[in-house]
């Protein structure tokens, strides 16, 4: 009995005496009361950078061409037009990236959308400086573009879920979205047209008379009075100058780099009824996303048993 009690007790203190930073095995028992090591983590569990993948760089690269493109806009129509040109082209490229790499994400479908409407409205906003007599064409395509747009986003995460893709449109709900949004060289040649259009009238607010005259005309001839020698600068003289101050194409350094309007004329002609359709499709698009919106909130609002009915009084 002493020496199972020695036993015992030695086996005690070995166990007291093990290393602390001995990593326990987790005993995992199978059918025969084998214990084995737990499996460690799998290397595959990478948390991947998203913002790096190579369509998202693709489409930063997109933002600083469209920044510097902003910058030369009011002054420089051929570096604008070239810069601003890339920048929209690049827009066809993420998306093969995208497949190639297998690096379909939602932050680039976002990233994507949100640069082509911001891109896209800053050149309308020069536009109705340029033209003032048709800024509120102007602002009424911005607000139709990103109307149309989100809402036609929020539709289709409340219908179809965080899943689903803005471009899954199916033929019932309308058949013209769904070939806008399913055949890629529709898509191209409408989004593509359309932004050539508005190029286009940027060009001519430099190079058209009709569109631009006191941009070909002298200053004398747009009303305004030369300056003599020894005259007092004032604010007059600046206004006679300067007659239109608020477009960019009034401005005098812009006359320099006026441009023939032939081609930006036949460009223009060109893509019009593109771009007319293109807006046909924004209306299109805002009119079923707020149908839908409107189906949702019936059904929600009838599953919480709305509207309630009304108890009859008995009398």
């Amino acid at each position: 009995m002493a020496s199972k009690a020695t036993r015992r007790q030695a086996a005690r203190e070995h166990a007291a005496q093990a290393p602390l930073n001995e990593k326990p095995t987790s005993m995992v028992a199978n059918g025969n009361s084998v214990a084995h090591d737990a499996p460690e983590a799998s290397e595959d569990d990478v948390k991947e950078n998203i913002f790096l993948f190579w369509p998202n760089i693709i489409g930063y690269s997109r933002i600083v061409l469209a920044f510097a493109s902003l910058y030369y806009m009011p002054l420089h129509p051929r570096t604008c037009s070239l810069l601003y040109s890339i920048s929209c082209l690049l827009d066809a490229l993420d998306g093969y990236a995208a497949r190639a790499f297998e690096q379909s994400t939602r932050f680039g479908a976002v990233l994507d959308m949100v640069t082509d409407r911001c891109t896209t409205s800053c050149l309308l906003v020069f536009l109705s400086s340029a033209f003032p007599r048709f800024a509120i064409v102007f602002q009424g395509l911005i607000a139709l573009d990103f109307s149309s747009h989100y809402m036609h986003m929020y539709a289709t995460l409340i219908v179809g879920g965080a899943d689903s893709s803005h471009k899954n449109i199916d033929k019932t709900q309308n058949w013209a979205l769904n070939l806008y949004y399913t055949n890629k060289i529709v898509l191209f040649v409408f989004c593509a047209l359309n932004e050539v259009f508005f190029i286009a009238l940027y060009l001519l607010s430099f190079s058209s008379p009709l569109l631009a005259p006191h941009l070909i005309k002298t200053v004398e001839e747009t009303g305004g009075a030369p300056i003599q020698a020894g005259a007092q600068v004032n604010t007059s003289i600046l206004r006679q100058i300067f007659p239109d101050p608020f477009s960019a194409a009034a401005l005098e350094l812009a006359r320099a780099n006026k441009m023939d309007s032939f081609w930006p004329w036949m460009i223009a002609g060109v893509s019009l009824p593109v771009m007319a359709a293109k807006q046909f499709i924004n209306v299109v698009q805002l009119v079923n996303a707020s149908v839908l919106l409107a189906e949702a909130d019936r059904k929600t609002r009838k599953a919480k048993g709305l509207p309630r009915k009304k108890q009859i009084k008995q009398v």
